[in-house]
């Protein structure tokens, strides 16, 4: 037990913290080392340990129990060991684990195994067009999913009468064993191995899943991408995750959204940005250019004398709010052009203009800020 690491400290929270703070902060390490989605060395063992701080944290009788104990209460075999161990049930000739634990979890395990279990939520992570999340669409994806058997409902067996109770636990789940001690007999519970715990066996296998219960196929989830939907941000199938056990539903499918970035939009939040170049004629005379936004152009006045990284804004040209109708704005920043190669009539122009300028030119006036 001393390589375990405290269960709080796991999930990256205080002893004090909420329900619903304990249950925010395992979704969030759930999805970080889940195998569907990290693929690093070490990240299955991390996202194991991650559920088994979540399996005691979220039941209020094991937090009880693992807070005055630590890890030793969930520890059968050695838990509370030692001189003095157990001296808090002292006066019993023969102690069952079993029910010490059982009193701590609200009943014993047994129940929970026997009894259908849902299935753990599967992530994956799809990659879409910049464009597809400013105006949504519907797309389809291919998943390979465990679907439960629809001729034996998940049991695995032929008929319902092939679903027996097992005669080796008698349909507890467990097996039980003494062991004597200078405390006294202790009873010790394992696993049943003919049932595997659920207290059932099955006679004869059902013929269309072989017994298993569920059959793996390949299958199309369609996706409805809302329109305004971003990197990071994700989607819920219900019942296409990982199968349940005992008849239990499937868990839940999250789809992780990445939006690939477009060659001249640039979004922020709500807002979209672009740079669009003019030359300094047109930056110097004014003019009217028809600006590229996500909806279509739009036709934007730049005034004369517009100085080079100014910027304009677009109205409702941005992007649509998840929650409601609205729609943020597009900014439009103005890069002026220079040429780098002119013509000789554009070369005589520009010497003209020059020459009729006033003799002190803008350089003039800025080198005057330095005379002292």
């Amino acid at each position: 037990m001393a390589d375990k690491r405290d269960y709080y400290e796991v999930l990256g929270v205080s002893k004090s913290a909420s329900a619903d703070e304990i249950k925010r902060a395992y979704r969030k390490m759930a999805k970080k080392y889940h195998p569907d989605v990290n693929k690093e060395a070490g990240a299955e063992e991390k996202f194991k340990e991650v559920q088994e701080a979540y399996d005691v944290l979220s039941d209020d009788n094991k937090k009880a129990a693992y807070d005055r104990y630590g890890h030793a209460a969930f520890d059968q075999t050695g838990g509370f060991g030692g001189a003095g161990g157990f001296s808090g049930f002292g006066g019993f000739e023969d102690v069952d684990l079993g029910d010490i634990f059982g009193s701590f979890f609200g009943g014993g395990q047994r129940q929970r195994r026997n009894g259908p279990t849902r299935g753990e939520d599967r992530f994956i992570q799809l990659e879409i067009d910049f464009m597809d999340a400013i105006k949504g669409k519907k797309t389809e994806i291919k998943i390979n999913f465990d679907e439960q058997c629809s001729h034996c409902n998940g049991t695995g067996a032929k008929s319902p009468n092939d679903v027996q109770t097992c005669s080796r636990c008698g349909g507890t789940g467990t097996i039980r064993t003494q062991q004597r001690s200078p405390f006294g007999t202790f009873v010790n519970q394992t696993t049943c191995p003919d049932c595997q715990g659920t207290g059932k066996v099955v006679k004869e296998k059902c013929p269309h899943c072989h017994g298993q219960g569920y059959m793996n196929k390949k299958i199309t989830v369609e996706l409805n991408i809302p329109a305004g939907i971003n990197t990071h941000q994700q989607l819920r199938v219900q019942g296409k995750g990982h199968r349940g056990s005992h008849g239990g539903a499937n868990g839940d499918l999250y789809v992780e959204i990445y939006v690939k970035p477009h060659q001249h939009f640039v979004r922020d939040g709500r807002n979209i940005q672009i740079t669009i170049p003019i030359s300094a004629v047109d930056a110097t005379l004014g003019c009217e250019v028809d600006v590229p936004t996500v909806y279509g152009d739009v036709t934007l006045k730049v005034p004369e004398g517009t100085q080079p990284g100014t910027t304009f804004r677009l109205k409702g040209k941005g992007v649509k709010d998840l929650r409601g109708d609205s729609y943020g704005d597009q900014f439009v920043k103005v890069e002026v052009k220079i040429p780098t190669k002119l013509s000789r009539d554009e070369k005589e122009l520009y010497t003209k203009l020059r020459k009729s300028m006033k003799k002190e030119s803008i350089f003039d006036q800025f080198k005057k800020g330095f005379r002292r």
